[in-house]
């Protein structure tokens, strides 16, 4: 068991790549590039049209870990829910960035984006909002709100985005997603939910000459990793862990 799995109920590295222009949809191409991937993984084995143009090939998802991949009209995503190890993820996702430009037509020339997500989730019954208040803290210009008589927090969903390069075409983005409803807050009838926290590391533009999708993947896998384990782990994901341990 790695540290993530220990620290929050589910987690997940995910690959999206964003295209200028639209991926073929035809029949052949699509099911050819789906094959490609089924003789690296054979246990992906369900295949369905989420809409008339977005194409899903996944793993079983009962068994609580399981692979996914999607080739949408000018997208291509692909995750592991619950792998052994990071490692595991990263290795699925440089078999898609290699199999894609060939099975797919896929040029450099036309990346809008390519980004890595590392996400986190964990299960909670109650206002989300306020854990993530109470765990990570209000910056100071807020606090004193939540000191108004009957303040309750509704929404608290704190996000940062912040460039690495001068020409701000790498950026990363640390988000948190609440999933309470003011209803809910009103009555004080709540379902488990999951909590995510998204850590993004994501590239704009065309790739430069001679560089290849596999090493910008690796790139801005380096770079969300150290960030994660340097930043979010000890700031936000041990936070939330301790608060939702002591209710």
């Amino acid at each position: 068991m790695n540290d993530y799995a220990a620290i929050c109920d589910d987690y997940y590295l995910n690959l999206n790549l964003s295209t200028e222009l639209d991926l073929p949809t035809a029949r052949e191409t699509v099911l050819h590039y789906f094959e490609q991937l089924q003789k690296k993984y054979p246990t992906m084995l369900k295949f369905y049209s989420r809409e008339r143009k977005d194409f899903v090939f996944e793993e079983d998802k009962e068994q609580g870990h399981y692979r996914w991949t999607t080739v949408e009209t000018r997208r291509i995503c692909s995750g592991y829910v619950n792998p052994p190890n990071l490692e595991a993820a990263l290795e699925q996702h440089h078999v898609v960035l290699d199999i894609a430009p060939y099975a797919l037509s896929l040029s450099t020339l036309e990346c809008e984006s390519l980004e890595v997500l590392f996400g986190f989730d964990f299960n909670y019954r109650g206002n989300h909002n306020h854990l993530a208040a109470e765990a990570l803290g209000l910056c100071p210009a807020y606090e004193k709100l939540l000191e108004l008589p009957g303040s309750r927090v509704v929404n608290y969903e704190p996000v940062i985005m912040f460039a690495l390069d001068e020409d701000c075409r790498t950026q990363v983005r640390m988000s948190i997603e609440t999933r309470t409803m003011a209803a809910q807050i009103r009555t004080g009838e709540f379902i488990e939910e999951q909590l995510s926290v998204y850590l993004t590391a994501r590239q704009f533009g065309s790739l430069p000459p001679g560089a290849t999708y596999s090493e910008t993947l690796d790139k801005l896998y380096q770079l969300g990793k150290e960030i994660v384990d340097s930043h979010v782990l000890p700031n936000v994901l041990q936070p939330l862990a301790r608060t939702i341990s002591l209710r």
